[in-house]
């Protein structure tokens, strides 16, 4: 996929005069860089002292180390899997080659490289995942632990084998900042968790290949941070990387300038990226995530190198770990909302391993948790080794001014986000927030109103996911279309306007009308939004618990328009679809559950299942992956007269 002068022309309308002057001078220094590339300045007497306290290792869960192990041994025979492709070439990378297509990343200056065109480059987040480093991180951690040298022996001979590969502006992989960024905070911690073993200075402070290459990812990104409408969760990645990397490998004359410009950038970008409620404004979930390891990746190196970091940015985090601890299920799934790509701020641990019960059990260990939070049963590694080195919270001068939930919150006024929860592990999840974040809004859906119902941690009314960024532009539109969520449509059209496929021309605006999550009787929630300019979609949900049942009331004031009101199933969900009526059926740990979707009988109703053209019935459950599932869409006319009334009602064995 190439950007069109058109999508150049869009993209262009929605930056600031200040964002284009950055862009300008991005421009101008990307081409001296072209011909001017200064060298390392010389390092001597480089120790690396930012290193584990005596004892961490020893706190990690067994079981944590043996699912970790595991996971390591799986890498050193070569094979892995990223984004729903199995690799078995790790034992010795091609580090430009994408798996998916066979496509090689063309070699020349960085910028030159038109990453965005699959057909001369191949999937670029293919290549790039694995150059973030973060399986070198779970290799180095396996030595920490094991102490066997074949996991750091295969870990230096990647680094020089990528640093050999790679030098400094040249080709695909000195693109993209977050890319950056990522890989130098997996640096510091693979220089971490080797430190125990012989050749470790001799692969990082001795090595004049490894400070070459430390030196230029950093000036790198001191150059060319994310700006204006761009600055997302990228600007947060870079300037993670680049204060973890000024802290730990604090060598170099301009060390101290990186490390303050890094930890401005941090947190000013940490608040405005994040609600005073204490979620992420991006509204995609899975940033919510990485965000907030990023952040305690990055407090964890200022605690380590003795670094005063503002009071701010501890009190995001926490306002975010509570705000995670408020959303989630009774699984611990936080909500599928928004873009999500997999991607993770720091990786020590193995398959199996529940990324949100380690965010709350680090969040536990660093904040305190709060009565009301979820309970957290399962173990990781992470845990043990960001709270060895982060200072508890309870130790800040700050914290006793913070006020913390006394009870957990259900509606997140900022956000637009509520959480109705119901007798037997009901969970629906409404929407009525901002469509995204910045002019942009590049990781957003076209989701207003749309809802989210869960039984016991089971999709029953899911959210169908992301599936793909670049290079399949029918299947990124369809995943984050109106039609692809728990809403309702107009005249075939989406509620915002996309002008690119990380880029909204026209915002809908919704706002929350009434909400009552108080009574534990009935849960109420109303809203609406304008996205059809000359038509209101107002929607009301109610949740009773006597009866266990969700009802959905639909209306659309304006003039007549053609409906389109889909619901789509979760996996695990059968459908048998009469008239306007849906019996679904589904198990959960080897018990039957069921429960009746009444729809709208004004709609003529129909399942799709698994149809790619145009695309319609898909759920992803994660990057690169998607899977047939059952979407029920009804279609007809809104005149304004009557609303659409849906009501879904749960029983059958395990719910009664």
């Amino acid at each position: 996929m190439t950007m069109s002068a058109g999508w150049y022309l869009r993209r262009l309308s929605r930056m600031g005069p200040r964002e284009v002057t950055g862009r300008v001078s991005d421009a101008v220094r990307r081409r001296r860089w072209r011909t001017a590339r200064p060298t390392c300045p010389s390092v001597t007497g480089a120790r690396f002292t930012a290193v584990l306290p005596a004892g961490t290792v020893a706190a990690i869960p067994p079981d944590a180390a043996k699912r970790l192990i595991a996971e390591a041994d799986r890498l050193m025979y070569g094979h892995a899997e990223y984004f729903g492709v199995v690799r078995d070439d790790l034992a010795d990378p091609d580090w430009w080659c994408d798996p998916k297509t066979g496509r090689r990343a063309p070699w020349g200056y960085a910028f030159d490289v038109p990453y965005r065109n699959e057909d001369a480059v191949g999937d670029i987040k293919q290549i790039w995942e694995l150059s973030r480093h973060q399986y070198l991180t779970v290799l180095a951690a396996a030595y920490a632990i094991t102490g066997n040298e074949r996991y750091a022996e295969r870990v230096a001979e990647h680094l020089r084998s990528w640093w050999a590969a790679n030098p400094p502006l040249r080709g695909v992989h000195w693109i993209s900042g977050i890319e950056l960024g990522i890989r130098l905070l997996s640096w510091v911690w693979i220089r971490r968790l080797l430190d125990g073993w012989p050749g470790a200075a001799g692969l990082f402070e001795d090595n004049p290949v490894a400070l070459n290459q430390i030196w230029h990812h950093q000036r790198w990104l001191a150059a060319f941070p994310s700006r204006g409408s761009s600055a997302n969760n990228h600007v947060i990645a870079e300037a993670a990387g680049q204060f973890a990397a000024a802290c730990a490998f604090g060598w170099f004359p301009s060390s101290a300038h990186w490390r303050a410009d890094a930890l401005r950038s941090l947190e000013r970008h940490l608040r405005g990226n994040t609600f005073g409620s204490g979620l992420n404004r991006e509204l995609a979930t899975e940033y919510h995530g990485l965000v907030l390891e990023l952040g305690l990746a990055a407090v964890a190196e200022a605690d380590a190198a003795g670094v005063a970091v503002p009071a701010s940015i501890r009190l995001v985090l926490l306002r975010m770990t509570d705000a995670l601890a408020a959303i989630v299920d009774n699984r611990l799934r936080p909500p599928r909302q928004g873009d999500a790509d997999d991607g993770h701020g720091l990786v020590v641990d193995g398959a199996g391993t529940d990324r949100w019960a380690s965010l709350l059990a680090t969040g536990d260990a660093v904040f305190g948790r709060l009565a009301w939070w979820p309970a957290v049963t399962g173990t990781d590694v992470r845990t043990p080794l960001l709270a060895a080195l982060i200072r508890p919270y309870a130790h800040e001068g700050a914290a006793p001014a913070v006020s913390r939930p006394a009870s957990r919150p259900a509606h997140f006024a900022d956000a637009g986000l509520t959480i109705l929860r119901g007798p037997e592990k009901i969970w629906c999840r409404c929407d009525g927030g901002p469509h995204g974040f910045l002019s942009i809004a590049a990781h957003a859906h076209a989701d207003a109103l749309s809802v989210e119902v869960r039984h016991d941690g089971v999709d029953v009314l899911a959210d169908p996911g992301t599936y793909c960024y670049h290079g399949q532009p029918e299947w990124r539109q369809y995943f984050r279309s109106t039609l692809g969520h728990n809403t309702l449509q107009l005249d075939g059209r989406d509620q915002s306007v996309s002008g690119g496929p990380f880029l909204w021309t026209r915002h809908a605006r919704s706002r929350v009308l009434a909400m009552d999550t108080s009574g534990e009787g009935v849960a109420r929630w109303c809203a609406e939004h304008d996205g059809y300019q000359d038509s209101v979609h107002r929607r009301r949900v109610e949740l009773t618990a006597a009866s266990q049942e969700l009802r959905v009331v639909d209306e659309v004031r304006g003039p007549r328009r053609a409906v389109q009101l889909a619901f789509h199933l979760g996996p695990a969900i059968t459908a048998d679809l009469v008239d306007n009526r849906a019996q679904l059926t589904w198990t959960r740990d080897g018990e039957d559950r069921s429960a009746v979707l009444d729809l709208p009988g004004q709609l003529s109703w129909r399942a799709h299942r698994g149809e790619s053209d145009p695309p319609l019935g898909w759920y992803s459950a994660g990057f690169g992956r998607k899977e047939p599932t059952t979407t029920l869409v009804g279609t007809g006319f809104a005149d304004g007269a009557e609303g659409f009334t849906t009501v879904l009602r749960f029983h059958g064995l395990g719910v009664l």
